[in-house]
């Protein structure tokens, strides 16, 4: 049975929606990653940012090997965008399902996919994450999310979602942000971050401190939760995109317009935040368990995120 309430998410979720309409969206996923939606991976901080198609790459193997699936397994990607990431796990060899709620990336996405060789492979939805009552229990051998939970009005909802769709013993693996107690960072750049948050739609992301989503997801039922941390192998995109934004980020702010110009904002303070430690790039990875024993609600940081939505 859905854990939502399709009526509130959609009033949630409008936010989502506006931010990738934006034209400053459009051309910028589309000028710098080829519409993918996330960073790329390297080896460390200091290898050059380019090619950056190949380090798209190298972070949707990432994601492949995480979800330790076996060839033609059926996996469910959350938040799908264009269906960049489910193409590479598509051609090694996986069978992806997409949702996402924009519907402009779904008719993009389709319009790609003839002519891959991977029209068997890859089908993609419109929809929103929070209620998945479209697919049956236990129907996917893997999930994912990259970079699309931070979306999520109500993580709690979503996971339950994910743990309901997986199949015992299989793997969720998701790609986030995280940082320190806003109380610990310099008021102004907790306040930068507060705007990102704000202006880009990722109302999770604003609650996403250290073991808050491991929380959600021991909540929700999975075990065998990991994190990884991974933003030293993201710091050359940061970097090539803190040089690219900062000078017209400086005209923008003169001029007041950062709500209009988000990924600009983003651009010219993410790498700042986090090399000075105020956000985290990681990897999450978590199991349905094997046994259907119910797991106890986790209490503390879990609770107290779930209320703050």
């Amino acid at each position: 049975m859905s854990q939502s309430n399709p009526q509130i998410s959609a009033r949630k979720l409008t936010g989502v929606t506006d931010y990738y309409a934006t034209l400053e969206s459009r051309i910028g996923y589309r000028l710098f990653l080829s519409d993918a939606r996330h960073f790329g991976y390297y080896d460390n901080e200091k290898s050059s940012a380019f090619p950056i198609g190949k380090s798209l790459r190298r972070m949707e193997d990432k994601v492949f090997d995480a979800l330790q699936a076996e060839k033609d397994a059926n996996i469910l990607d959350a938040g799908c965008g264009v269906g960049v990431v489910a193409m590479r796990l598509a051609k090694r060899g996986l069978k992806v399902q997409g949702v996402d709620l924009v519907e402009r990336h779904i008719q993009k996405g389709q319009r790609r996919i003839p002519g891959t060789g991977l029209d068997d492979r890859i089908q993609l939805r419109q929809g929103d994450f929070h209620d998945l009552s479209r697919f049956g229990d236990g129907e996917f051998d893997g999930a994912y999310m990259v970079e699309s939970l931070l979306h999520a009005p109500e993580p709690l909802v979503v996971l339950k979602e994910m743990y309901r769709v997986l199949a015992p013993g299989k793997r969720l693996v998701l790609l986030s942000y995280d940082h320190p107690p806003t109380s610990s960072i310099p008021k102004d750049a907790a306040q930068k971050l507060r705007d990102v948050n704000d202006y880009s739609a990722m109302p999770s992301f604003d609650m996403f401190e250290p073991g808050v989503l491991e929380d959600l997801l021991k909540e929700a039922g999975f075990s065998n939760v990991e994190t990884r941390d991974l933003s030293k192998n993201i710091m050359p995109m940061l970097w090539l995109f803190y040089v690219v934004a900062l000078v017209p980020y400086l005209v923008v702010k003169l001029l007041g317009l950062q709500k209009r110009f988000v990924n600009t904002m983003a651009g010219a303070e993410g790498y700042p935040a986090v090399k000075k430690g105020w956000t985290r790039y990681v990897m999450v990875t978590a199991s349905k368990p094997t046994s259907q024993a119910p797991n106890s609600p986790r209490a503390g940081l879990a609770k107290e995120a779930k209320k703050t939505v």
